[in-house]
Formats: C-alpha cells, sequence, structure tokens
C-alpha cells in the first residue's frame, strides 16, 4: 500500500480524531485551560497591533508636523506599546511550547501503547508494510504537534488581524481593502499551483532521511560483524546509496522552493510599495496627513499577511502534510495488524495445561505444512525434548506456541503468560540494570537481592557480576556478555520468575552438551516444566519424553519412562 495515496478525507478524520481524543483525556481540562489562555493572549496582541498602528501613525505626524510636545508624547506611548507587548508575545510562545510538549507527551505514549499492544510491532515488522515507524512516532509526533497547535493559533490570529484591520483599511481606503484581499487571493493560488509537488516530494524525503540514519544505526549496532566480515566496502556503498537517494530528492524539493521562493519573495516586496501607491495621491493633495502613509502601509501588510497564510507558511504546510499522511498511515498500518489474522489457529488460555490438538501448522510459501494433525499433551513435571531433522518445523511450533501468528488449523492450549515464558536461541538483554534484566515481573518483584546473587553463583555468573559492578549498574549486556552469558541471565530471569512451563529453542547448541543436563536439573528441582526445541537428540535421555518432527509434517510421540 503507498501510504501516500491515504484519501484526505481519512487523514482529516484521524486528524480531528487526534485532537478530540487528547482534550477528552485525563489532562484535557489542562489543555483546554491553556489553549484558552492563548485565545485570550491572542486578542490582547490583536488589540496591541491595532493600537500601535494609531500611535505610529500619530507618532509619525508629529515628526512630519514638527510638533515636540506631541512627539514626546507619542513617543513615550510607543514604548508603552512594545512593552505590553513583549510580556505579551513571550508569555504567549511559552504556553504554546508547554501545550505542544503537553500534547506531544499524551500522543505519543499513546503510540507506543498502541504500537507494542497485541504484538503490533512485530507483526508491522513481519508484514514490512510500513517504513520506519520509529521515526514516525519520534520525529513526527513532534512536528505534528508543534506545527498543528503552531498553525491553528496563526489561523486564530490571522482572523483576529481580519477583523481588527479591515475596518482600519476600509476607513482609509476602500480601494486598498479590496486591492489587499484579491492581491492576498490571486497569491494564494499561484503558490498552491507552483508548490503543489512539494507534498510528495517532502513525503519521500522524510523516508529517505530515515533510511539513511538506520543504516547507520545498523553499522553501529553490528560494527563487530562488520570488522569481522571485512564488508565496510559494501556498508560504505550501502550507505552512500541512500545518501544519494536523500539527496537526489532534496534537489528537486530545493528546485520547487527555488520558484516558489521567486515568486513569494516577490509578492512580499510589493506589499511595501503598494499602499504608498494608492494613499500617496491622497497626502499630496493634502487630504490626509503623512501618518496615513505609514498607518496604511502597516495595516495592508497586516492585513495581507493574514489573508496570505497559505503563501507564508506553504513550505510548512506541505512538510505538514506530508507529516499527517506518515502519522495516518501508521495508526492505520497498527489498526490492520492488529485485527484477527484469521489463522485458523486457536489459542486458548488453561491454567496449567500445554497441549496441541489437531494442530496443523503451514509456511505461506509453500503447501507443504510444517506439522500436520500434531495431539499432544504435556503434563506438569515432564521435560520433553523436540527434535528431528526438520528444523523449520520445531521453530514453527516454538513460535506458534509463543503467539505468533501462523497460516493452519487446529488448537493450542497453553497457560496464561505468567506461567509460560520462552527462551529464544539469542535472547533480548536491553541497556538496563542487572536488575531490571532478571527481575521483569510482579511475580519475582519481590525477590531479595541475595537469592538474585545466589542464582548467579549456581549458573557459575560471577564474571558477570563483577563486570557489572552490582545488581543497580546500568550496562549494554549485549556487548559486554557472550552469547552464553546472555542465556544464562535469561536462565536466571526464568528461574526468578518461576513459570509453570519454560520453552527453550535450540540453546543447548551454545550452553554446549556437558552444562545442559545441568540447566535441565535445576529447572526441575524449581518445579518449572521443560520443553527444549534441540539441534541434537544427543540428550535424549536427560528428558522424559521424545516429538520428533519430520520433514513432511509428520511427527512421532515418544515416552522415555512413566
Amino acid at each position: 500500500m503507498d501510504t501516500r495515496q491515504i484519501p484526505f478525507k481519512v487523514t482529516a478524520v484521524r486528524f480531528v480524531r487526534a485532537v478530540r481524543v487528547f482534550m477528552t483525556s485525563e489532562v484535557g481540562s489542562k489543555a483546554g485551560l491553556m489553549f484558552a489562555g492563548l485565545v485570550a493572549l491572542l486578542f490582547a496582541l490583536s488589540s496591541l497591533n491595532v493600537v500601535n498602528s494609531y500611535v505610529g501613525r500619530n507618532f509619525m505626524t508629529a515628526i512630519a508636523n514638527r510638533e515636540t510636545p506631541e512627539f514626546i508624547r507619542q513617543a513615550i506611548f510607543y514604548i508603552g506599546v512594545f512593552a505590553a507587548f513583549t510580556i505579551v508575545a513571550v508569555v504567549s510562545r511559552f504556553i504554546e511550547e508547554r501545550l505542544a510538549l503537553l500534547w506531544r507527551e499524551f500522543l505519543t505514549r499513546r503510540a507506543i501503547n498502541l504500537y507494542l499492544a497485541d504484538r503490533a510491532y512485530y507483526q508491522l515488522d513481519v508484514s514490512g508494510q510500513l517504513s520506519h515507524p520509529d521515526q514516525r512516532i519520534t520525529e513526527d509526533m513532534r512536528v505534528f504537534t508543534v506545527t498543528t497547535l503552531s498553525f491553528v493559533l496563526m489561523v486564530l490570529n490571522s482572523s483576529l488581524t481580519i477583523i481588527a484591520f479591515s475596518g482600519v483599511l476600509w476607513s482609509i481606503s476602500p480601494l486598498l481593502f479590496v486591492v489587499a484581499v484579491l492581491y492576498a487571493a490571486c497569491g494564494s493560488y499561484l503558490t498552491i499551483a507552483l508548490g503543489r509537488p512539494l507534498i510528495k516530494l517532502n513525503y519521500d524525503q522524510l523516508d529517505k532521511e530515515a533510511s539513511f540514519r538506520s543504516g547507520l544505526i545498523q553499522v553501529r549496532e553490528n560494527a563487530e560483524s562488520i570488522v569481522l566480515a571485512h564488508c565496510e566496502e559494501q556498508q560504505s556503498f550501502r550507505l552512500l546509496q541512500r545518501l544519494e537517494d536523500a539527496v537526489t530528492n532534496f534537489r528537486k524539493v530545493t528546485a520547487i522552493n527555488r520558484n516558489v521562493g521567486f515568486f513569494t519573495t516577490g509578492y512580499n516586496w510589493l506589499i511595501q510599495i503598494i499602499p504608498a501607491l494608492i494613499i500617496a495621491p491622497a497626502y499630496m493633495r493634502g487630504d490626509i496627513d503623512f501618518g496615513v502613509i505609514t498607518q496604511s502601509g502597516a495595516a495592508f501588510a497586516m492585513l495581507v499577511g493574514a489573508f496570505s497564510l497559505i503563501i507564508t507558511q506553504f513550505q510548512s504546510i506541505s512538510t505538514f502534510a506530508a507529516v499527517v499522511a506518515r502519522l495516518s498511515s501508521l495508526m492505520e498500518a497498527i489498526e490492520q495488524v492488529r485485527a484477527p489474522a484469521g489463522s485458523g489457529i486457536a489459542i486458548v488460555e488453561e491454567k496449567g495445561r500445554l497441549a496441541y490438538e489437531t494442530l496443523t501448522l503451514r509456511s505461506s510459501a509453500s503447501e507443504v505444512p510444517f506439522v500436520k494433525d500434531l495431539s499432544v499433551s504435556i503434563p506438569i513435571g515432564m521435560r520433553v525434548l523436540i527434535t528431528g531433522p526438520a528444523q523449520a518445523a520445531r521453530v514453527a511450533l516454538f513460535r506458534a506456541t509463543a503467539g505468533i501468528s501462523f497460516k493452519g488449523s487446529g488448537r493450542i492450549i497453553r497457560p496464561g503468560p505468567d506461567d509460560i515464558l520462552f527462551l529464544p536461541q539469542r535472547p533480548y538483554l536491553p541497556t538496563s540494570t542487572l536488575h531490571q534484566i532478571l527481575v521483569r515481573n510482579v511475580r519475582s518483584s519481590k525477590i531479595p537481592d541475595d537469592r538474585i546473587i545466589q542464582l548467579l553463583h549456581e549458573l557459575n555468573l560471577e564474571r558477570v557480576l563483577a563486570q557489572a559492578g552490582g545488581l543497580h549498574a546500568e550496562k549494554d549486556w549485549e556487548k559486554l556478555l557472550s552469547l552464553q552469558e546472555q542465556q544464562l541471565l535469561a536462565l536466571v530471569n526464568i528461574l526468578l520468575a518461576a513459570p509453570q512451563f519454560v520453552f527453550l529453542d535450540r540453546i543447548d547448541t551454545t550452553l554446549g552438551l556437558e552444562q545442559f543436563p545441568r540447566i535441565l536439573q535445576i529447572l526441575s528441582e524449581n518445579s518449572i516444566t521443560c520443553i527444549n526445541n534441540a539441534e541434537t537428540d544427543v540428550l535424549r535421555d536427560c528428558h522424559d519424553a521424545v516429538l520428533e518432527c519430520g520433514e513432511d509434517g509428520s511427527w512421532t510421540w515418544t515416552v522415555n519412562r512413566a
């Protein structure tokens, strides 16, 4: 799906929904008060602008007439208006930034919760239907909240300016008022016509910049592998290609900006001379004071500026339109992957039971099933070895049991998430403290540090504890530890969490055949039922039952002892 082609109506509906959700949230009342304060300050700024136009007119007239007392009096008024304007403008900007921050925090928290709920992040990654969701949640969300609020306030300010200065300009010259309206209308139309391609180009630019940045991140995260593989040249080519894509697209952006800039720059310069061309003859005839010329120029500029919001903000609007489309596509993609997949496999939660009932798992690329009509029940306390030549079938069974969607049929009966844990071949150890890695759920949160240290000693992880500098020092564990040490830490986490079942995926190759029987023994002593997807069946005798998976989807179940 090309996310740039999302209908405008859908995008507008999502935009309105985002505003409504924010205003009806727990922080909505605070946001409402802040917005009301901003509106009041905009009224004050608009009023000060009108007052300033009259003070400026009288000030210039006093200069033209050489009236020193009036000049001093108007100068004092001028300073007072500027002081008030400064205070109101600074306070207004401060409240605007705080409101934008409040909105960004709320929407980002909500987006993160939706992104992580129901494994949406995984489904998005597997489907590949959305590029760079991380950038959309971070950078695009920031731009969306800041720019939306800025545009809303600009529209309100422009509306107030139009109301305030239409009367002023009409009282000076009805002709000048009509010229201002027509001038702004023609300018807006031509700006849109010239700059329309920017929306698509800005959308593409955001994606290309994110692609280049993610490539650099991948190099940093896989630095050792790149060094060992001597593939710096390939990485350089890939990064430079992404850079070239971004630069080529940005050249197109700058070309459109150049064309728009030629028009808007000339448009803005003419604003300064048009009022004088129309009003100056009246001054020369003696019909008006000199200060009226300056007042008409200021009023004309304010009014045309208010009508010309599209012209003055077109580049920002085009970027904003791309951001709204990207966030709209993010929410649409999350909603799609969170919808029931309709795989045909039912996962039923039942405490204290792990079983498969006529389970068939199929690959999306082949009609040959991974597993066909598997019906096995695994009692609590049984150590089960999953082996056989069909590695894909064994991995598919591990992933399907964990809840990852597969095509097929049948039922998987398993306990709740706290009573069954899964240890993949490469565990995930985020940058955090040792305590945070080992204590991840409520069940193990009250375990004293002495018990954690005891388990680390039992699994010969004293070196890890020494390297960490204790349980509460933050480290990058994937860089600091070997894969074996990472797996042993994950096992400590499982022992502390004390689930009824644990499903291991090919960790025997890393832990070694000598150490693995001891791991099985420790799990049994802690009353944790172990299902072990192993690369070899050498340790068959260490298990109570063996499930062997064949290449054609067949399977055999053998119990070693009663």
